[in-house]
């Protein structure tokens, strides 16, 4: 079974993909970094250099790639809001995991890890990045075969919790 987790940037998807990773001894990949290697660059040199379509293009591949190859897979904030991903993500046999903060939750993450890390923070300063979240929210629940609220829990405690939902479906 893959599990797959989703949510907007700062809820701690790569840190919990890691977690599960590690508790289940399988593999993980993250996908904005599968991505990345795919390209032979970074995402936003990747993005800027051919625009966003051809990432799109690039991500989806890389995602049915990923999905072929991972256990647990943390995908980047926006791979689930197209539907071309929708439907490779819908069609998986795993679980897919919404991880979900508060915007204080992930004002104080994004802070922590700096602005230079997060270009869309630089682009759209931290309340549209809020509103930009709340806009994802019915694309994430609509997707989500769980629902993890993550505020103030240990990835370690997340990825148990996790886990027991699953032993318990």
């Amino acid at each position: 079974m893959t599990l797959i987790l989703i949510g907007f940037m700062g809820a701690g998807k790569s840190t919990v993909g890691q977690a599960l990773g590690q508790a289940l001894k399988q593999d993980y990949v993250d996908l904005d970094e599968f991505v990345a290697a795919k390209a032979a660059m970074s995402i936003p040199d990747y993005f800027n250099r051919y625009g966003e379509a051809a990432f799109r293009q690039l991500e989806q591949a890389a995602l049915s790639e990923a999905l072929q190859q991972a256990d647990i897979l943390s995908t980047g904030g926006g791979t689930p809001l197209y539907a071309g991903n929708q439907a490779l993500l819908r069609a998986q046999p795993g679980a897919v995991i919404f991880l979900d903060a508060s915007d204080a939750t992930i004002e104080a993450r994004l802070l922590a890890d700096g602005v230079a890390s997060r270009p869309l923070f630089q682009e759209l300063g931290l309340a549209g990045l809020l509103d930009l979240k709340a806009a994802r929210q019915s694309s994430y629940e609509a997707l989500a075969d769980q629902h993890i609220l993550v505020d103030g829990q240990h990835p370690a405690a997340i990825a148990d919790c996790i886990l027991t939902n699953l032993a318990n479906s």
